[in-house]
């Protein structure tokens, strides 16, 4: 389980080549001056009552009372748990030998085992179908998942979606059980969950809570977010197991953990789980395509602040995403959206700000209707727009001829919720006109020709009319610089 990177490590590194340390102590034993939890008065009231309080040492539920059983998740559990699987992801990486180099000697590099454990869930038993997270299997070798009777297999990467943080893994085997999904959209603040995972490699562990938050977002670099918040303890390990209802079937899949002090903290009671309706989608499309196709809605915000708000004429504590930009033939623009348009809502979400309206368009089906309601001239209006497909890359050729050799990608959204923008330089040909201009394959590009580029459309749009002159505002490592394309 990985807590909120702003705040703390990722959980799941924390794990890396080691194993869970014990910390149990059995209770001292409190004497004979302490045996006994009743005073002498309440021994004279024993006596004259003729009664015997119970003493705490020997005290037991009963199993039934007046013949009703006591309620227990166990027989819901009995369902659940073969559905949940361990998970351990090995990557072997590269280390330079230090007292080679110290002696100048060239030496051979060497290699060394990473391995991170976490969890998954079987949604279909019949094609052996894993939901797990991808911050789990990320850059793995080897990806081996114990079921709960204890057979092992090796897993198949079927693909996985690291703006969601799901990944999607197949194992070849039988009899298999697989979780029923429930519909996360009707989850309530306040219902009962069910955590159940492989925390700290301890094995499959039962948790519970209640459902302390849903729809949560602006969760600093965790790409983009619609997470179920829960009580449950959620721990290192926990990642990419299951959270279910009282009727055992599946509502999210655990994800993150909060703890300002880092994991090694513990858990203190601020988990997430992404809903599985999300998660089902993105399974859907890695099925499907391979990959997740996401839409835009074809315009670009900002926050709205003190100093933007009183221009407006609006309360200074007033929230929304100020539009400040439509591009033409956009989904925006055919819906009748214009620039001052303050954003209030999106499909009835709240929209606070800039990221949170993105965050509303990346989670949004291509091709279904995402309802906007705005503020406009001190008026509300709701409007109508369907997102299109939104291009994650682009050949630079198809730019301008100055920038053939190179692939333009978007960034990725976990980085976007860090506060950057612009585009990448996914890949740069050898030889290429870009790289002779000096583009490299990693370069950061924020703007051209001095003006800011806030994504791959906007780095398009831009491009649209070739200037005469073309500049780039690029930041490589720790230094950032302008690039004269040739």
């Amino acid at each position: 389980m990985r807590p909120i990177p702003v705040l703390a490590a990722l959980l799941l590194a924390a794990l890396a080549g080691a194993g869970a340390s014990q910390w149990l102590a059995a209770p001292a034993d409190p004497g004979p001056a302490a045996a006994s939890p009743t005073s002498r008065g309440e021994r004279a009231l024993e006596a004259a009552a003729g009664l015997a309080l119970p003493r705490a040492a020997h005290a037991a539920l009963p199993l039934e009372v007046d013949s009703v059983a006591l309620p227990s998740l166990a027989p819901m559990l009995e369902q659940v748990t073969p559905a949940v699987v361990n998970i351990y992801s090995r990557q072997v990486i590269n280390v330079r030998n230090p007292l080679a180099e110290l002696f100048g000697m060239p030496g051979m590099p060497q290699q060394r085992s990473q391995q991170s454990l976490g969890s998954g869930v079987i949604v279909d038993a019949e094609r052996g179908l894993v939901l797990t997270n991808h911050h789990v299997i990320e850059n793995a070798d080897e990806v081996s998942v114990t079921l709960a009777d204890g057979r092992t297999f090796e897993a198949e990467f079927i693909g996985s979606d690291p703006d969601t943080d799901v990944a999607v893994i197949r194992i070849p085997a039988e009899e298999l059980v697989a979780i029923p999904l429930a519909d996360s959209s009707r989850l309530r603040v306040g219902d009962f969950v069910v955590a159940v995972g492989n925390p700290f490699g301890l094995g499959q562990t039962v948790t519970s809570g209640i459902v302390s938050a849903v729809g949560r977002s602006g969760l600093q670099g965790l790409g983009y977010q619609n997470f179920i918040q829960t009580d449950a303890s959620i721990n290192p390990g926990n990642s990419g197991g299951a959270l279910v209802n009282l009727r055992g079937e599946l509502v999210g899949i655990n994800t993150a953990s909060f703890n300002p002090r880092g994991s090694a903290a513990g858990n203190i009671g601020l988990g997430f789980a992404i809903p599985v309706n999300l998660a089902d989608e993105v399974k859907r499309q890695l099925l499907a395509y391979g990959e997740v196709r996401r839409g835009t809605l074809g315009l670009d915000t900002e926050d709205l602040n003190p100093r933007l708000a009183g221009q407006l004429g609006l309360p200074a504590n007033q929230r929304g995403a100020l539009v400040t930009r439509v591009y033409r033939g956009s989904p925006a623009e055919a819906a009748g959206v214009r620039p001052g348009d303050l954003v209030l809502a999106a499909n009835g979400e709240r929209i606070d700000g800039a990221n949170a309206l993105r965050n509303a368009e990346g989670l949004a089906p291509v091709g279904e209707p995402v309802r906007l309601d705005l503020l406009r001239d001190e008026r509300r209006v709701s409007v109508q727009a369907v997102p299109r497909p939104r291009a994650t890359e682009v050949d630079g050729r198809t730019l301008d001829a100055r920038l053939a050799g190179a692939t333009l990608a978007e960034l990725p959204e976990r980085f976007r919720q860090r506060g950057w923008f612009g585009v990448v330089a996914s890949k740069v040909e050898p030889g290429s006109r870009a790289a002779q201009s000096g583009l490299r394959a990693g370069d950061y590009i924020r703007g051209v020709n001095r003006r800011r580029v806030d994504d791959l459309q906007a780095f398009q749009d831009v491009m649209a009319d070739p200037p005469r002159n073309l500049q780039l505002d690029v930041v490589r490592g720790n230094r950032n610089g302008y690039l004269v394309m040739e």
